[in-house]
């Protein structure tokens, strides 16, 4: 059983879910693993331990350092982890798969945790087995209920089977976002006071960037620093990947050519023909791909770009803007769900479905650099309001008051 600096006197006896802190790291993952590292290290902290879905797992922070030793992620581990996502997704549609899981899965882990009354169990990634002692789950978004056309129906099924469970086990609850706790207030009627939002953190990683200190690894990509509007996310749906193409599409072809858009991220579900049109934009010269960016150098890709751009039409939180803003990005993002909240005033917002105001927006952004200056000063100040330290300290305030 996996035990994290045992402090035998006072303080927290804490279990982590740490399931989704596996390469590639989801959104969702980065934060378990923000959640890890914060909680292994705190003093109110005595006893921090780990567990799978079904069983307790050994120091997840350790086996995701030996997947990706500092400096040596390549080409290979790339394409290993794309194949990776694609074969979750895959997993994520078989309803066969996930009826079995959902059947099997939260009695064997009940099992198996039967004897920790005493402990605080906290699921980062919603799914919460029956425990006996005190439990927080944290809900990122209610995307398969409010846009279930974004998921699978096998997905949405299993969702919507788990979240009574969920909900019926939860002492609290822990969202993202204002927008995501009013939303579960009012979706399930769940009491105020049992649900509590911490914001997420950015890592010091992310930050600006001497143009000469990029130019090797950008342009071992063929990218130059400045030269180009980033997305970071996966191509999927929900993400709108197909209305920044549109968009982008509508610029003048000398501006394109000069300012490529650059996109980031594992296939997703449904993303087909998204990746046609992909192609298509990277045959005409003014798209470049770059799938899955390893962690190591996912920073560097953020500090190179000129713009970032992220028109989804529903986040739970949103990350990436947060992780862009703290590059010392101009933003240009959705006017929808949370995204207004990560953003504040930092940052131009548009309609999803608005085409016409996207690539006027994006051809400002591009092409202004007074309001370039003044947007990337706006952006590194509201970034700096968020950190995991924050994260962590709100999120131990929970534990502390149930």
């Amino acid at each position: 059983m996996a035990d994290a600096g045992y402090r035998p006197y006072g303080g927290l006896d804490v279990i982590l879910q740490a399931d989704a802190i596996r390469p590639p790291l989801t959104g969702i993952g980065r934060y378990a693993a923000e959640l890890a590292k914060g909680l292994r290290e705190h003093a109110d902290v005595s006893r921090l331990r780990y567990f799978g879905l079904t069983s307790w797992i050994e120091d997840p922070l350790r086996d995701l350092c030996a997947c990706h030793p500092a400096g040596q992620e390549g080409a290979g581990q790339e394409s290993s982890q794309s194949w990776k996502s694609l074969i979750r997704a895959r997993l994520a549609s078989n309803r066969l798969a996930v009826r079995a899981f959902g059947r099997i899965g939260p009695p064997l882990a009940g099992w198996r945790l039967r004897r920790e009354s005493e402990s605080v169990y906290h699921s980062p990634n919603f799914l919460l087995p029956p425990v006996p002692g005190r439990t927080v789950a944290t809900i990122h978004d209610l995307s398969h209920e409010l846009f279930p056309q974004f998921h699978p129906a096998a997905r949405v099924e299993y969702m919507r089977r788990a979240m009574p469970n969920v909900l019926r086990r939860a002492t609290h609850l822990v969202t993202d976002a204002e927008s995501v706790r009013q939303e579960v207030i009012q979706c399930y009627g769940w009491p105020a006071d049992r649900v509590t939002t911490v914001p997420l953190g950015v890592d010091a990683s992310f930050h600006p960037r001497d143009e000469i200190a990029l130019a090797p690894w950008l342009a071992s990509q063929g990218l130059r620093a400045n030269g180009y509007c980033l997305y970071v996310g996966t191509i999927e749906p929900r993400k709108n990947v197909d209305s920044l193409l549109s968009a982008y599409g509508r610029l003048p072809i000398a501006l394109r050519k000069q300012f490529p858009l650059v996109l980031a991220g594992g296939a997703g579900w449904r993303s087909g023909t998204t990746h046609e049109r992909i192609r298509a934009a990277v045959s005409g010269g003014w798209a470049h791909y770059l799938s899955f960016v390893p962690q190591t150098y996912l920073p560097l890709l953020y500090a190179g770009a000129r713009v970032f751009v992220f028109p989804s039409y529903y986040e739970g939180f949103g990350l990436p803007v947060l992780e862009a803003m703290a590059s010392g990005l101009p933003v240009l993002t959705s006017n929808v769900s949370s995204l207004p909240e990560v953003v504040g005033g930092a940052g131009r917002m548009i309609s999803p479905d608005d085409v016409v105001s996207m690539t006027s927006e994006l051809e400002g952004l591009l092409c202004h650099e007074q309001l370039r200056a003044r947007m990337r000063n706006a952006a590194l100040a509201r970034a700096s309001t968020f950190t995991w330290t924050r994260c962590v300290d709100a999120t131990i305030g929970v534990y502390r008051a149930l």
